[in-house]
């Protein structure tokens, strides 16, 4: 473990996700409780996007920005929301200088798959159309989020390949929750680490899966076909037990002729960048508006 993350596990609680009501409540007070992010430079704006039902989604537009990314906040399909992503939004339009569309799809239980997904795609189609109005090029959108995050941005990719909807340009996979079989190494060993371990990442599939079995537009880890996908970076915690399906599914992604950085950070946990004041987690968040500056603009 990293020593300075170390320092901090006496008061990492553990998430429980038996009660979702009880879970988010406990979520958005540690949200809460961190200090609220610089966002000079930027112009921030809640909307509706038209869907069925109407998605609310928090834009960040940097000055001059000219590409975007439909952005999707942690908390197992079941917490999370546009006020707990804030700080991580406004630092990823601040570090990509990118407009960051931050979506508040539905959560489980209440609203199982494919609600989040079908939300999360409904955004991407309005950014594409609305490009104009957004002032972004619509062949610089890319798509991206934490933890199951980035689990629907991998979601709604094979969506878009297999429907044939908007470009995506690049996926921005933090973390990412892909495979409710949980039979990787680290999903069965890690069942002890801090904040996230193998019976919280269970509870998670069954809230959002119900009785229903997966299917690869569910746990993108059980696609066969990753050809076509867009260009990604992947990004695992060594204490994660999504490490090892982020890390086969990056190398499968490369097998299947995508581009693919996929970054491995030693002695972290999953969510362990919350911790800012550490140093592994400043360069984890700056790595992050990095990579997407690059991607949009090069």
């Amino acid at each position: 473990m990293n020593p300075e993350l170390e320092a901090f596990l006496p008061f990492v609680p553990q998430v429980d996700l038996t009660d979702p009501v009880a879970a988010r409540k406990n979520y958005t007070e540690a949200a809460a409780a961190r200090p609220a992010p610089d966002t000079t430079g930027l112009e921030i704006e809640d909307r509706m996007v038209p869907a069925d039902p109407d998605v609310a989604v928090r834009i960040y537009r940097p000055h001059q920005a000219q590409s975007a990314v439909v952005w999707l906040h942690g908390g197992g399909f079941v917490m999370g929301d546009l006020d707990t992503e804030h700080l991580w939004a406004a630092r990823l339009a601040d570090g990509s200088g990118a407009v960051v569309i931050s979506v508040d799809y539905r959560r489980a239980p209440e609203h199982r798959f494919p609600a989040a997904r079908d939300d999360v795609y409904a955004v991407l189609t309005w950014a594409a159309e609305h490009a104009a109005e957004l002032g972004i090029d619509p062949g610089r959108i890319a798509v991206g989020g934490h933890s199951a995050g980035a689990g629907l941005a991998a979601q709604v990719a094979l969506r878009a390949r297999d429907e044939q909807g908007p470009p995506i340009r690049f996926q921005l996979l933090n973390e990412p929750e892909l495979d409710d079989r949980q039979e990787t190494w680290s999903q069965r060993n890690f069942t002890d680490t801090p904040w996230l371990d193998r019976d919280v990442v269970a509870a998670s599939w069954r809230h959002y899966l119900g009785s229903v079995p997966a299917t690869l537009y569910a746990a993108p880890a059980r696609a066969t076909d990753l050809s076509g996908l867009p260009p990604a970076y992947i990004a695992t915690a060594e204490f994660d037990p999504n490490r090892d399906e982020a890390m086969t599914y990056g190398l499968r992604l490369l097998q299947a002729g995508v581009s693919v950085e996929l970054h491995q950070w030693p002695g972290t946990f999953h969510g362990s960048q919350a911790i800012l004041s550490a140093e592994i987690s400043q360069r984890q968040v700056t790595a992050l508006g990095a990579v997407l500056r690059r991607a949009l603009t090069e």
